[in-house]
């Protein structure tokens, strides 16, 4: 199908390229490399190590730049010397397209318009994977994948692993940690944390059963890409979101900051009080060592204030921990018998509190639910108490 007019004027204005990585996909190979013809010969092609027919039908195509591996290297390998090969050709973006046949060289001038809209974005097809003969671990997989990107950059999208998109090559992060299918994960949340707008738009999708091959290997590639979250997840909780908490707090002033983002957040009394109330649970709970990483996972799913939770669960501050420890162990012992019990006075060291470590627990669950309960509900009441005044 040959562009309209208007697409046409969009495709001589963008100075764009079409990264093809293909490996062991010769039945659909040429009818992917035939309709990308169809908008531009600026065709760049990732040779990943195919064993099948796929080097024979590539030389019908000697006009275009190949890249050929001797070995698979794995799709973000293949990726990443395409980004190489179409920054030294000096091209501005870069439109990936799977050579499996699932997508729709139709949907390139799409790509086109959008980043017309908004120059230097990073834009990914969005499929709709409740059509027919879309796998289910497909599916399943992609749900997965958008909750971590969400959780890590805090932007939510509805595909994060279509291999449709379209890439600002001057932009993106230079240098990678990832070869295999994750790299695609990899290169989406770096450069989102660089402040590259990434974003969805529409596109068409096909799934045949019959000429689709798939080279996702699930064990091997879930573990991999749940490897790389976790690397992912780390980071931004102990430099992104800090760095970008200290980044606004720059720009706006520290002290409009505290009292805009903070005192005078927009957030409703409720939810400033359930920021209270979640610090102190997660302050006073049993959860050392992982207590920031549950503050911030649990603020992030329920949008509370994470400034306000995290101040808040400075309850558990080092002062106050031999409180906290002697009111757990107290309030566990109306609830756990134990057969050594312990004296909770001045004597009270670490070895009494492993013989008792049930008794802490349960103690510490019940403290701070009560304790984050009351807290929260007083916190409740006085900001309402305040607001009123305030509004008269």
């Amino acid at each position: 199908m040959k562009p309209t007019l208007p697409q046409q004027d969009l495709i001589n204005s963008t100075h764009f390229c079409v990264l093809v990585p293909t490996y062991n996909n010769h039945k659909t190979l040429r009818k992917v490399l035939d309709s990308v013809l169809d908008f531009t010969p600026n065709i760049i092609i990732i040779n990943d190590g195919s064993t099948d027919e796929t080097s024979t039908i590539l030389k019908d195509y000697s006009q275009l730049t190949q890249i050929h591996h001797a070995k698979n290297s794995g799709k973000g390998m293949a990726l990443r010397n395409g980004f190489k090969k179409a920054i030294e050709l000096n091209f501005e973006y870069a439109i990936t397209i799977d050579s499996d046949g699932q997508h729709f060289a139709t949907d390139i001038p799409n790509f086109l318009a959008e980043i017309q809209k908004q120059p230097d974005s990073l834009l990914i097809g969005s499929r709709n994977m409740t059509q027919e003969n879309v796998p289910k671990k497909s599916s399943f997989g992609n749900k997965f994948s958008n909750f971590w990107f969400w959780f890590e950059t805090g932007i939510k999208l509805d595909d994060t692993q279509s291999g449709f998109r379209l890439y600002p090559l001057r932009l993106i992060p230079k240098k990678y940690y990832t070869n295999k299918f994750e790299f695609e994960i990899e290169v989406i949340v770096r450069s989102a944390w660089k402040g590259i707008l990434v974003k969805n738009i529409p596109i068409q999708i096909l799934y045949d059963p019959a000429e689709r091959v798939s080279h996702f290997r699930p064990f091997k590639d879930f573990t991999r890409i749940s490897i790389l979250n976790t690397v992912l997840v780390l980071h931004a909780l102990l430099y992104i979101k800090p760095r970008d908490f200290v980044r606004k707090a720059k720009k706006k002033g520290f002290k409009r900051f505290f009292l805009e983002d903070i005192l005078e957040s927009s957030d409703s009394n409720f939810k400033k009080a359930a920021a209270i109330a979640l610090g102190i649970f997660i302050g006073i709970s049993p959860f050392w060592g992982f207590q920031t990483v549950l503050l911030l996972f649990f603020a992030t799913l329920f949008k509370l204030n994470k400034v306000i939770a995290y101040l808040s669960s400075n309850v558990s501050f080092p002062p106050f921990i031999p409180f906290v420890i002697y009111g757990s162990l107290k309030m566990g012992s109306y609830f756990v018998s134990t057969d050594t019990p312990l004296v909770l006075d001045s004597s009270v060291t670490f070895d009494d509190i492993q013989k008792n470590a049930t008794q802490y627990i349960v103690g510490s669950l019940i403290l701070a639910s009560v304790l984050a309960l009351s807290i929260g509900l007083i916190s409740y009441l006085l900001l309402t108490a305040f607001s009123s005044k305030k509004n008269k």
